[in-house]
């Protein structure tokens, strides 16, 4: 946000993100599944991701309105918070405040799941972001993907509606962007493979982001790498490549992809 635009009246530009991560791993017995589950589901509780988001707001200058929070059975949770971008300003005698309160917002919602044939579990973040105003939730990136363990990375970003600036010219976007990668550390980047699909005509942006480097003991869930053989190892290496591989092209590439022991 570097450069400052003279505006007539508010700010309505509309900046929407939608962060989606995907975190994959290898859990080989029903019960290990099962662990598994609730080792995200309490790793990623509803108090977990409410801290997450509030500090996401903090970093990209929003103030909390309002929050509210779930926990689901079986598993699951959601945030929901409601934003404004300018600080609520006291009237009159200091109990009514003013502020733009009705336009941004921040939601989270987990997807821990797993596969009942192949042990792969797969746990899912969405997040979405929509500010309205001066702020974008693109400066908050490098922390969302630190947050998360992330294999899979899906990111859209758009600027809706129009400002004017003071000579009554209509403003369609008040930043400069190439890509959503321009707003990620190069360090992060490192770390994936990218791609980029814009429609710079409409403002609209979207960057997926697929892990390289695949070390098995991350992935494996209550196991040890060296437990397995190397024929094994292989098999349940082919097996997570392949999931995300599909999950990052969206389709299914491989047919079932099933792990036996």
């Amino acid at each position: 946000m570097e450069n400052k635009l003279k505006l007539y009246g508010f700010n309505n530009l509309t900046k929407s993100l939608s962060f989606n991560i995907y975190d994959v791993c290898y859990a080989r017995t029903p019960k290990a599944q099962l662990e598994y589950i609730a080792y995200v589901d309490e790793q990623y509780n509803s108090a977990r991701i409410t801290d997450i988001m509030t500090h996401l707001t903090e970093m990209i200058g929003a103030k909390v309105l309002s929050m509210s929070r779930q926990d689901y059975d079986p598993q699951g949770a959601s945030a929901t918070f409601l934003i404004a971008d300018d600080e609520m300003v006291p009237l009159g005698n200091g109990t009514e405040y003013v502020a733009h309160l009705d336009k941004s917002h921040v939601t989270v919602h987990t997807y821990p799941e797993y596969h009942p044939d192949t042990s792969i579990a797969t746990f899912r973040v969405d997040i979405d972001v929509a500010t309205c105003g001066k702020i974008t939730p693109l400066t908050a990136l490098d922390y969302l993907i630190g947050s998360f363990d992330s294999d899979i990375i899906t990111m859209d970003y758009r600027v809706r509606g129009f400002t004017r600036d003071l000579k009554g010219e209509k403003v369609f976007i008040d930043h400069d962007i190439t890509s959503i990668q321009d707003y990620i550390d190069s360090a992060t980047l490192l770390k994936y493979d990218a791609v980029d699909i814009n429609v710079y005509q409409a403002n609209m942006f979207h960057t997926k982001m697929l892990i390289k480097e695949l070390d098995l003991q991350n992935y494996l869930f209550n196991a040890k790498v060296e437990d397995l053989s190397p024929e094994r190892r292989r098999e349940i290496e082919t097996a997570l490549k392949r999931e995300m591989v599909e999950i990052f092209s969206g389709r299914n590439v491989y047919g079932n992809g099933t792990v036996t022991d």
